[in-house]
């Protein structure tokens, strides 16, 4: 199934890679093993980092997700798009359990992290939010300084050597590009940021307490375009480090900053592929009207 070039390529211009420099369409559409919902023969040379096999969640007697089965890859950014109340958030805040904290959730299936079940009984799940971090839709800085806020998971760790904080804390503020904007107020309170600001400080944050991977939620959906700008860039130097999943309702967003992409709608994964293809190639007619806007 082609979609219309005229139709999709104002999705894909946005700083895209050039075709030289994106990764080879070849076993594009192969799926690590154990995943569902790929097409194709073969399967991608790395193993995922991050994985739901058959996965389900009710809130009550309400179905939110349908046995969702979805790989992850190492150093790489998945994007999950899909109309509201598709289960896209619902699935992101399942592969660090942070679901586990609303009344009457079940789940069937598995998470896996490095192949690991994260709903094992012997999960300790403050060291696995420590493996995967979260970055929510909205910033939410704490009513601390700067310093204390990209600090403050340090020292729920135990972390107490001022020495060692303060490495850290720079080491952070770096990597979330925020440490020359904000150096000489380290102890104003975060407050006082920018909203731009304040979500990367969110994100320092969560890359201080060194995790494997970062999901995100709409992270730039309440910020202004160079705001977004700047977010978006971030995320692109930060998967040579991490592996990084974001839920955007933005898809020129989901193109310019990713390298798969899953399309869910109604609690189901209808379809996952490398970003390029499943923007221009998608093999289901609901993936095609979903992003050529005939719905959602």
């Amino acid at each position: 199934m082609t979609v219309e070039t005229s139709r999709i390529e104002p999705i894909l211009a946005p700083r895209l890679l050039p075709p030289n420099e994106r990764p080879s369409a070849e076993g594009a559409r192969g799926e690590a093993p154990g995943a569902a919902g790929e097409a194709g023969a073969g399967a991608p040379a790395a193993s995922p980092r991050l994985e739901a096999r058959a996965f389900s969640l009710y809130y009550g007697k309400h179905q939110a997700l349908r046995s969702v089965s979805l790989a992850i890859l190492p150093n790489s950014v998945t994007a999950i798009i899909g109309p509201s109340g598709c289960g896209k958030s619902t699935l992101l805040r399942s592969f660090n359990r942070m679901n586990d904290l609303i009344p009457g959730v079940r789940t069937e299936g598995e998470i896996r992290l490095l192949g690991a079940d994260v709903s094992a009984p012997a999960t300790d799940v403050v060291e696995l939010r420590r493996r995967i971090g979260m970055v929510f839709q909205r910033p939410n800085p704490f009513p601390k300084s700067i310093f204390d806020n990209a600090a403050f998971g340090l020292r729920m760790l135990g972390l107490r050597d001022r020495t060692e904080l303060e490495a850290r804390v720079e080491q952070s503020l770096r990597r979330a590009a925020l440490w020359e904007e904000v150096k000489d107020r380290l102890n104003r309170s975060a407050l006082q940021l920018s909203g731009g600001q304040q979500q990367r400080l969110c994100i320092a944050r969560c890359l201080a307490v060194e995790p494997e991977v970062i999901l995100m939620d709409e992270p730039a959906s309440a910020l202004d375009p160079t705001a977004t700008a700047r977010i978006e860039e971030l995320v692109l130097d930060l998967k040579t480090r991490y592996t990084i999943v974001v839920v955007t309702h933005n898809m020129q967003q989901a193109a310019r900053i990713s390298d798969r992409t899953a399309f869910m709608l109604g609690g189901e994964l209808v379809e996952h592929d490398e970003t390029r293809l499943l923007f221009t190639r998608p093999r289901q007619k609901l993936t095609e009207d979903y992003i050529t806007g005939r719905f959602g």
